[in-house]
């Protein structure tokens, strides 16, 4: 045995490894949380499952579920990457978490990432069971399932921004009430549920440039109509994860 055999390397694992430790903690942490659970997965599940066996809205669609399964997806990735992340991170910061590990090696940029990792993470798991639901409702999807992805990536950025906006820059009280505020209000009025043609011409005109809006309408275009890229939606979501993103940088108090 040689010198040396038992002498300490301390030193921070590679960024890359730290990432992914990181975000298997974040993933863990928000399956095991029953509250956000119920938020991400049961509730879009039960929504779905509701207005597709009973005919409580007029989709003008043939088949219920084929207008409601992309709105619901734009519903799951709304609740993780800007309901349930907000949440979150806002408690995160307000118990301190977030500031000791600001003084770990890992560095802040990574935690976001690791964060954002989580979120698709779930995405993938809830787009997957809401798929399976769907598809044993009799849902017919079309499209190119890139294009779905695509505005997936889009929408969950810009969803992310104004999550980590809200986390840091408001009290973690106001933002849990905030956030549960305005998921309640996009399910209503973000083209989920209820189509944007049920609504009066001025209001709707408005409401198409909110990100919800814009990536049911996207996911509808493709997986209920076929249609390539919506880029008018593509759009919407790139503007809206600039000014999230680029604000929530700028503005994110970490204590």
């Amino acid at each position: 045995m040689s010198a040396g055999t038992f002498t300490p390397a301390p030193g921070a694992a590679p960024v890359s490894r730290m990432i992914l430790a990181q975000t298997a903690l974040e993933t863990r942490m928000l399956l095991r949380n029953g509250e956000q659970l119920l938020l991400t997965v049961i509730i879009p599940a039960l929504l779905l499952v509701l207005f597709s066996a009973v005919d409580i809205v007029d989709t003008d669609a043939e088949n219920a579920v084929d207008f409601l399964a992309p709105g619901i997806l734009a519903l799951a990735v709304m609740s993780t990457a800007f309901t349930g992340q907000a949440i979150a991170t806002g408690f995160d910061r307000r118990y301190g978490v977030l500031k000791r590990l600001g003084a770990s090696p890992l560095p802040r940029w990574a935690l976001m990432a690791a964060k954002t990792l989580s979120v698709l993470v779930t995405e993938v798991l809830q787009i997957a069971l809401l798929t399976v639901i769907a598809l044993a409702l009799g849902w017919s999807p079309q499209g190119s399932p890139l294009a779905v992805a695509a505005l997936v990536l889009l929408g969950t950025a810009a969803f992310s921004g104004l999550g980590l906006l809200m986390a840091g820059t408001l009290r973690a009280e106001a933002t849990l009430a905030a956030a549960n505020l305005v998921f309640l209000l996009l399910l209503v009025g973000g083209g989920v549920i209820v189509p944007m043609e049920k609504f009066p011409e001025g209001v709707r005109s408005v409401l198409e440039l909110l990100p919800i809006s814009a990536l049911s309408d996207g996911l509808r275009e493709v997986l209920q109509h076929g249609a390539g890229l919506p880029w008018g939606d593509v759009a919407v979501l790139a503007a809206w994860a600039v000014l999230g993103l680029g604000a929530a940088a700028k503005l994110f108090r970490w204590e």
